[in-house]
């Protein structure tokens, strides 16, 4: 279900992801897009996606694909969901 949610690819969009967002609160979910974990939040995510969109904006990040942030926020689990306003 994570491809009804938008992804960002590296560092520099998941940066420009937080600190562009002015008025609503971004929702990071970084994990694996294969693991089950992850599959089941992203299926919530999606369906509430469009009903928080004018508080809250979600993204995935694949942590295989994007490392830069793996040690600084300490994702070690599989799946990890992490807020900024």
């Amino acid at each position: 279900m994570s491809y009804l949610l938008p992804h960002l690819q590296n560092g520099w969009e998941v940066d420009q992801a937080i600190v562009t967002e002015e008025d609503r609160v971004v929702i990071l979910r970084f994990g694996r897009n294969t693991d089950a974990t992850c599959m089941v939040q992203d299926e919530v995510y999606g369906k509430i996606a469009e009903k928080v969109k004018n508080f809250a904006v979600i993204y995935v990040v694949d942590i295989d694909k994007v490392k830069d942030f793996n040690e600084m926020y300490e994702l070690y689990d599989d799946c990890s969901t992490m807020f900024f306003f």
